[in-house]
């Protein structure tokens, strides 16, 4: 868990006054609140949290960053919400006998039945479908209008176009890193990052015996689904299109579920974002492993 926004806000306000300040995660200071739960009760877990050696802390947000989590945020609440309207057509629809698939691609098939005179659709329903219709139109462009903006925000980042560099990176994903991640130093290396992002399995382990579970969760959630997604469109692609003979990704999809193999390529292009945010280029592994 993140700090608020506020904490980000004030953090900043008291570093201009001299104060050192450090953000905790709410999660790592309650094992140390004694009994209830109360103003004097949390100051002192706050404290005894602070003093941990091993404390890990949220690096305070630039007003650049939060502005972009805020744009992504904003785009991603009005796409929820056309979600909704479209289920609720869809709902609509079914009560008529009229079966449409999940999924914003489907929508010319909704209009397609909404326009139909002949499905016996009683011209009340056919006026409520045509104004959800609309509704769904306006979010569309909301949408399309708040992304031009997020890539029109990465090419001016030269951070960005570079890790737009590794295949599965877009501009959704680059920005996301610059909006979520904070500086790498405070990973000491790339599987920190892509724990903290939640790309790793929970663990059950006991006794000496290492058990796994799946995948945690439990880290940044923008940028993790970000990167799911684009793993996921690279094996879409290497399924139509195989990889060179030999490629981890071709042995993986041999012998795994896709889902599997996506989620581990996204662990696997976390590592490779903190090595490009540690001023390393993109390398191909397949030319690598050539050379």
């Amino acid at each position: 868990m993140e700090a608020c926004g506020s904490a980000h806000h004030w953090a900043r306000e008291l570093v201009k006054l001299g104060h050192d300040v450090k953000l905790i995660g709410p999660q790592y200071v309650r094992p140390f609140v004694k009994r209830q739960k109360n103003d004097a009760a949390d100051a002192e877990a706050i404290v005894i949290a602070a003093q941990r050696p091993e404390m890990r802390f949220v690096e305070p947000k630039t007003p650049n960053q939060q502005a972009r989590a805020i744009l992504f945020r904003a785009r991603e609440r009005i796409v929820h919400q056309r979600t909704e309207l479209v289920n609720a057509l869809r709902a609509v629809l079914y009560e008529y006998g009229q079966v449409v698939p999940l999924g914003i691609g489907h929508i010319k098939r909704i209009e397609a039945i909404v326009e139909d005179a002949d499905n016996e659709l009683p011209e009340l329903v056919r006026e409520e479908c045509h104004d959800l219709l609309a509704q769904i139109g306006e979010k569309t462009l909301r949408i399309e209008d708040k992304t031009k903006k997020i890539t029109g925000l990465s090419k001016q980042s030269d951070t960005a176009r570079r890790l737009q560099t590794m295949p599965g990176v877009g501009p959704m994903i680059s920005l996301a890193v610059e909006a979520f991640a904070p500086a790498m130093e405070n990973f000491r290396c790339g599987r920190d990052f892509a724990a903290w992002l939640g790309l790793v399995p929970r663990q059950f382990s006991s006794g000496g015996e290492e058990r796994l579970g799946k995948v945690l969760k439990a880290g940044q959630a923008d940028i993790r689904r970000l990167l799911i997604i684009g793993a996921m469109a690279r094996v879409n692609w290497v399924s139509r299109k195989p990889a060179a003979q030999g490629a981890w990704l071709s042995r993986m999809l041999a012998k795994k579920p896709r889902m599997l193999v996506a989620i581990a390529l996204a662990n696997k292009m976390a590592r490779k974002i903190w090595a490009m945010l540690k001023q390393e280029d993109y390398r191909d592994p397949a030319l690598v492993v050539a050379a």
